[in-house]
């Protein structure tokens, strides 16, 4: 399934969903943040995805990591939780989501970085590494969150 994804852009479909998603932002023992490149918009991002019911939001978290990377991580804290009315992910089947995202904090524990069905490349990315890449505005915002030192934050 493919998504756009509009950043306060006047012509974004309205959202009909809002939907919890869970994700960590993986900082190894060197300080390189793991990332993944999704397949659906081409972009570098954290991993993160759809909470299920019956899960936390860690094991959300975990879950998704370990999908979408191949990387077992730990949680060791919250980078904060986001939730931007102007970030608008439009899906090819008609859903239209308003960005609503718990981002934690982790630590690798097991695994590798792996591409698979939802990533084309992961890897660990020193923070100098980053401006060079492309991701979305949203994305980089929690990165630059964690880099400043800037945790909770709580939209």
């Amino acid at each position: 399934m493919r998504r756009i994804e509009y950043w306060n852009d006047p012509a974004a479909p309205k959202a009909n969903s809002l939907v919890p998603a869970c994700g960590v932002l993986a900082v190894d023992a060197q300080g390189a943040i793991l990332l993944q490149r999704r397949r659906d918009t081409g972009q570098w991002a954290l991993p993160m995805g759809k909470m299920e019911i019956g899960e936390t939001p860690t094991e959300c978290a975990i879950r998704e990591t370990r999908e979408e990377t191949g990387v077992d991580v730990e949680v060791t804290g919250i980078v904060g939780i986001y939730s931007d009315p102007g970030h608008i992910v439009a899906y090819t089947d008609g859903e239209v989501r308003q960005e609503y995202e718990v981002t934690l904090l982790a630590r690798p524990v097991g695994g590798a970085p792996a591409a698979n069905d939802e990533a084309s490349d992961v890897g660990w990315f020193a923070p100098g590494e980053l401006e060079g890449l492309d991701i979305h505005p949203t994305m980089r915002r929690q990165i630059a969150d964690y880099l400043a030192g800037r945790m909770p934050h709580v939209d």
